[in-house]
Formats: C-alpha cells, structure tokens, sequence
C-alpha cells in the first residue's frame, strides 16, 4: 500500500445509527476531497458523494484537506413540542464531528453528521478565523449519489413556488417530463431541465424509500437539487441573489442541515422526526399564548370567483392615504362585507369553532397584483363596508377569535416598515394570529422568494410577531424545514399546492397521499380542506374547475395531513347540506398525545391514527390516491376497553369524477382486538372518531 493510500485510509470515519441499521461513512478522497456514504441494513443508500463550496474568490472548499480531528458523542434525550402530532418526541441520535484543515489555504471547514434511526442529518460548519472571514459561496458542491435509477415523486426546481402537482417517474425520465410539468403561476422561475425540489420522495428497485431534505434554513438559501441523469447522482442547487450570488458568510457560521430519511417501510418515512430534531429548542420563553385552532373564513368564495377581494371598479390605481374610498361606487361584489362576516361568524360560532379568517378587508386590492407597486398595502385601514370595530366586538361577543390577514404582494421594504404598526393594531383590536401572503415576483424586482435575503425576512416576520404574541401562517413562503420548532408561534405555512387550485382546474387525486411523504416532512401545511362541493360552477356559472376527491377525502385529511390550523374552507350553506358529514370537522381535534402510522405508500394512500391531546379520543384518517382499495388496520393502538366507532367512508359507487358526494355513516362497537376492512374509492378515503363506550 502507498504512502497516499495509506493516508487516505486513516481518515476514513464511521459512525451507526442506534439500531444498528444505518451507517454512514466519511473520508478524505483522492487530493483530499471530503466524501460520505451511507448504508441501511447493508445496502447501499448514497453512495460515496462530494462535499464542499466554491466561492466568489476563485477558491474552492472541494479538496486538498487533511483531518485535524474526529470525535464521536450519542444524544438520547426527549423533548415536549408545543403543539404538534406527539406530547413529547425523542431525539436519539450518534453524532461524528470532523474538524478539516485545507492544507492549501489553512481555512477551517468542519462537517457535523448525526446519525438517528432511519435518518442522517449533515451541516458545514466554520469556525471564526482570519483565513476565512468574510466569504461568498457562489455553489455548494454537496452531492447525493443515489444507487441506480429510482422512482422519484417530484416537482419542478424553482425560485419562487412549490405550487405544482407531483410527477411520478424514474430518474432517468425527469428531463423528458420536465416541460410538461410547469404549469402556471403568478410567479415562478426554473433553472434546469433536471432540477427538482427537496423534499425529494425516492424508491429504490429493491425496496428502500429514500427522502431528501433540509433542517433549520436560517441565513441561507433555499437547497434545490439538479440531478446529473446519466449517473443519478444530485448536487445541491441554492437560490441565488440577482447577481448570481448564493449565500454571504461570516464566520463562525454554519449551513443548515441536510438530510437523508431512509427505511424499508414506508411509514417509516412520515414517523420521522430528524427535521424537528435538528432544529434549534424553543427560544420563546413564554408559549401559553399559542393555541392550536379550528377556523373558517371568507376565502374560498373568493378563491372560485363567487365574490372578489375588491371593493370597487371605479379607481384606475389606489393611492394609500390619498384615494378617497368614500367617493367611490362599490361593484356589488366585495365578499368581506359586515353583513356577510357576521354571517360566517354566527355558522362558525354555533359550530364550535375556534376562530374565523377575512381575506379582502383591507383597502388596496384593486390594482394589488403585477404592477410592482411598492406601496400596495397598509395592514390597518378597512374597506367602507367592513366595520372593523363592530365586527371585532361581534366576533368577541360570539367567542369567535379573528384570524388577521395581511397580503404583502411581494413588497417585502414595504411589510416591514409597517409590520410594528400592523401588529400593534392586530393586538389593539383582539388579532392573535395572522395569515400572511407573498403572491406574485418579489419587489425589489430580481430577488426571489427562497434567496437568502427573502428567507432571512421570513424569520424576521416569525421573531417580530413574537414580540406581540402574535401566531403566523405564512403563504408562499419558503417550504419549512423545522423551524416551528425553534419559534413555534410559526403554527402553519402553505408552500405548496394547497386546495385553492381544486379551484383553478383541479389537483391530481392522489396529491394528498404524497405531500405527507414531500411538504409534509418539513412542517404542518395550512392545506384548507374540507371541500364539499365539487362543482365550482354552482359557486361561479364562469368556473369550470372540479375538486377532484370524494367527500370523505376531505374528511380523511384533517388526520392524515396533520397541523395546529386546520380550516373548514367550504362555504357555510354548503356544510348546511351534510350536517351529519360536517360533523367529523366539528368533532376532530387538532393537537395530537400520539400518531401511529398504519398505512403508507407515497401517492397512493396514507391511514394515519392520533390521540387526542389531553383526551381520550382518537381519531383515524385513510386518504386514498387514485385507484380504488381496502384499507386493512388493525385497532390495536387502542387501549384495554370498549369504545364506539363513527365511520366516515365512501359509498359504494363513491368516485371523485363521477359520484363524490356518496358516502355512508355507521356507528360500530370497538376494541384494540378490532380489525377493520374499508374499501376507499378513487381519490376517497375514509375517517373515524373513536370514544370510549
């Protein structure tokens, strides 16, 4: 053996998840080049790999390093979220730290790995130094060699939306399929016909399902991946700034984690908790304010047209502080008007919610959207025919808490010189949480919203609404990666294709049975669901648009998509007309003692059981994809006793084309011994609420 052999052996590391089952491995290549790998249960999952940056200089973090340090420590200890699908999660985990000198440069780079059960989270990190200071990544070379031609679920790489329907496809096909799967959006920008975004659901022909992801994005850009499809083999794309920038550094300072899921089951996958994990406690010392929440809202009669956002026809532009809405005459149309909020609070007060969103109550939406208008929105004042104040008091009187909507438009200068002045406002008038939107480009023109600049505001939002105890749900806003643990008034976000676009032609049926395998991996997704009506032309005779789902799926999906914020987003007249359906999204609870995971293939069906928190209830959802099935489970997460089951499930002739409102009801005794067959239709599913007897 060679000297050089010889040296490169003795930095070879390794380190075994807990079980037993997963082991990564580090080196120093050829030339010094940092490279991983990893195993599961002896098969290979990634195989060896590059790491490192290049930078504006002209240098590189690739290779010519030499191992200054390895050390190994284990981590077994359990934490309490504040809300969430568990009262307590554990973080049990080995951890290999390897210390590098470039021997060229005498630059630092150090690579933390932690190894958990079924995951492996990485980051960078660089010590303060001389050598390297103040530094400009211009790309991470970070790669994730996958053993063959995978199954992938994907959707297309992009700066600015995550609002696309999942492909399914080999590897190999992506670039073929890539056209075809970018469909309109008010703002979006690809980069490469093989460019995919994380979080990437991956099968391998002998049965392992892989996932790719990141955790804890602070003060970096958004980690895409562009796939090399002749070798399958990605490289970590980040979103740059307009001048082709990726991220500033100055150190000490470190990326976030990159992170690979990996079992032989599926559910394995959706019971993962690397991404909490490897985030940040809680820093807010005081939590008692945020409070999971059931709610409704005036938004989905403006979402199929039914109503607008709006006011008025007769203002070419607004001009904040000047144009006199007083003068104006109203087009008939605005949906947030007093009479009809006090009609949404009076259905959600008599049904037990918690809480009701208005979208459209503020002034400015009559030329709110493409005209790079800085100032587009004030947060404070109201439309002539939303009386803030009365609706406020009404609202309080009836027990109904008011969700605050503020849409930015993108104007991302603007919503920060008023967001003290808003969220002074929302807390003077009984706001404690708002839904905030960043629709259309960014402004200033040429930044993107998953850059570095655009994901450090979103932070800034989260920590800034926590000064006035204020609970966001972000829309548009860059996929979550875990933070809602650090700052866990962050009790939602959209970042992907919610149920609005049942609204705008239709999603595909089994988009609900991947986003827990994709979205869902970095955090809750307001996703809205609970649409009963199919037929978007009986809301708008001009909307041809069908939800494609049964009726059940909607109900499946307040226990397989679980979040702190789920909506009733139907229209009150519509729920009037299966009271006993709406039921179940009367019923179901929203935080979670403990979830169990009964069955799982990725866009193909998801059945999901929790506890409530805090109560002997439980609930099961089973979402469906496509083609029709029976779900088999077994009760046995129940404890000793009897209990009372209602059974939510598709009729017989149910599908989500032709027949989607057929469903039957049925009351059943139980116990944990009860093994249930359901048969879900296409795009159905089924839920249940269990009791004790």
């Amino acid at each position: 053996m060679g000297l050089l052999a010889q040296a490169q052996e003795s930095t070879v590391q390794s380190v075994t998840s807990p079980d037993g089952n997963l082991t990564l491995r580090f080196e120093l290549g050829e030339g010094g080049a940092p490279r991983y790998s990893l195993q599961y249960k002896g098969k290979d999952v990634v195989k060896p790999s590059g790491m490192g940056f290049r930078l504006k200089d002209g240098t590189a973090l690739v290779d010519y390093f030499r191992l200054v340090k390895a050390s190994q420590s284990e981590k077994d200890e359990t934490w309490k979220p504040v809300w969430g699908e568990e009262n307590e999660i554990r973080d049990h985990h080995k951890e290999l730290l390897v210390e590098l000198e470039q021997t060229s440069s005498k630059r630092l780079m150090n690579i933390r790995f932690r190894v958990f059960d079924h995951a492996l989270g990485f980051r960078y990190e660089f010590p303060q130094q001389r050598n390297l200071s103040y530094f400009v990544i211009t790309d991470e070379c970070t790669q994730f060699a996958m053993t063959g031609d995978h199954i992938a679920w994907w959707i297309p790489g992009d700066y600015d939306t995550q609002e696309y329907d999942y492909t399914r496809s080999r590897l190999s096909e992506i670039r073929g399929l890539m056209t075809g799967s970018i469909t309109g959006n008010l703002s979006q920008t690809s980069f490469s016909p093989t460019g995919v975004q994380t979080a990437l659901m991956l099968k391998s022909d002998d049965g392992l399902y892989i996932n790719l992801h990141e955790a804890a994005l602070v003060d970096y850009p958004c980690m895409h991946l562009d796939l090399d499809d002749k070798n399958f083999v990605f490289t970590s794309w980040l979103t740059p700034y307009p001048n082709g920038d990726k991220a500033y550094m100055q150190s000490a300072c470190r990326t976030p984690w990159r992170t690979v899921i990996v079992s032989d089951d599926a559910r394995d996958i959706l019971a993962s908790r690397v991404t909490l994990n490897l985030n940040e406690p809680c820093k807010l010392e005081d939590t008692s304010w945020i409070k999971p929440c059931k709610y409704m809202g005036v938004w989905w009669e403006m979402i199929t047209g039914k109503s607008e956002w709006s006011y008025t026809y007769d203002a070419p532009n607004i001009h904040l502080g000047q144009t006199d809405y007083a003068k104006l005459k109203p087009h008939g149309r605005h949906g947030a008007t007093t009479g009809n909020v006090k009609r949404y609070i009076d259905f959600a007060s008599k049904h037990g919610f918690d809480a009701l969103l208005v979208e459209g109550w503020n002034i400015g939406w009559e030329d709110w959207f493409g005209n790079a208008k800085d100032e587009v929105f004030d947060f404070v004042t109201p439309y002539p025919d939303f009386d803030l104040p009365g609706i406020r008091d009404y609202a309080r009187q009836k027990g109904i808490k008011m969700i605050m909507h503020h849409e930015t438009s993108s104007s991302i200068r603007n919503y920060e010189r008023r967001m003290d002045e808003a969220y002074r406002f929302m807390k003077e008038n009984g706001y404690d949480a708002v839904k905030s939107g960043y629709v259309g480009n960014i402004i200033p023109p040429g930044q993107n919203h998953y850059n570095q600049w655009h994901v450090n505001h979103y932070l800034y939002a989260v920590k800034k609404a926590a000064e006035y105890k204020i609970m966001v749900n972000a829309h548009e806003a860059v996929r979550p990666t875990g933070l809602c643990r650090t700052y866990p008034n962050l009790i939602g976000n959209e970042s992907a294709r919610g149920s609005e676009y049942q609204a705008f032609g239709g999603s595909k049926p089994g988009h609900t049975a991947i986003l827990p395998f994709t979205r869902l991996i970095g955090g809750p997704m307001d996703y809205t669901p609970g649409l009963f009506e199919n037929d978007i032309k009986k809301y708008n005779p001009n909307n041809s648009s069908w939800v494609n789902t049964t009726l059940c799926n909607q109900l499946s999906l307040y226990v397989s998509m679980s979040s702190p914020l789920q909506m009733a987003a139907d229209l009150p007249e519509t729920y009037e007309r299966f009271m006993d359906a709406f039921q179940f999204i009367k019923d179901v609870e929203v935080d979670w003692d403990q979830s169990w995971y009964l069955e799982a293939e990725p866009m193909e069906y998801v059945t999901v059981a929790r506890k409530a928190k805090g109560k002997d209830l439980w609930f099961v959802g089973g979402t469906n994809g496509e083609q029709p099935r029976i779900s088999v489970i077994n009760l046995n997460f129940l404890p000793a006793g009897k209990y009372v089951a209602i059974i939510y499930q598709d009729g017989k002739d149910a599908h989500y084309k032709e027949n989607p409102q057929n469903y039957v009801i049925s009351t059943k005794k139980v116990s944990p011994k009860t093994k249930l067959k359901i048969w879900t239709a296409a795009g159905g599913g089924y839920a249940i609420s269990i009791r004790p007897q």
